[in-house]
């Protein structure tokens, strides 16, 4: 496979956001899941430890960062790479049954887990009926 075929292969998932970046901009594969009681977001951010990952919420917008380092070996000449220096960023609109002061992140083998809890208040809920 020649390098441009790889190369044109590997920036599918890549945002760029000016031409004069020299650092790309990646979006992470991302599954989403709902149980009901919760929408769960697991995202692949390979490399990246607790300390180089970013979440915010800003005006119901949900945003993951990361900053994947360049990983050198000392001695080794690379013949051919993909690992590369680069950021992940992606981000989520959140719904209005979202608690967006309920939301639990950890990662764990390089894949972020968000737990979106639902607020109480649109769980659907048995009202009662009262006889008179």
């Amino acid at each position: 496979m020649s390098a441009d075929l790889v190369r044109q292969d590997r920036e599918e998932n890549v945002t760029r956001l000016d031409d004069h970046r020299s650092v790309p901009v990646y979006r992470p594969d991302t599954d989403i899941y709902d149980d009901g009681d919760r929408v769960i977001i697991e995202a692949d951010l390979p490399g990246c430890s607790v300390d180089d990952i970013d979440i915010t919420l800003e005006n119901g917008v949900l945003t993951i960062k990361s900053q994947q380092p360049r990983q050198s070996r000392s001695g080794w000449r690379p013949i051919y790479t993909e690992y590369g220096e680069g950021r992940f960023e992606r981000s989520f609109a959140l719904t209005d049954d979202i608690d967006q002061d309920k939301i639990d992140a950890s990662v764990r083998n390089g894949v972020l887990r968000l737990e979106l809890h639902r607020s109480e208040s649109t769980k659907p809920r048995r009202i009662s009926i009262s006889a008179k």
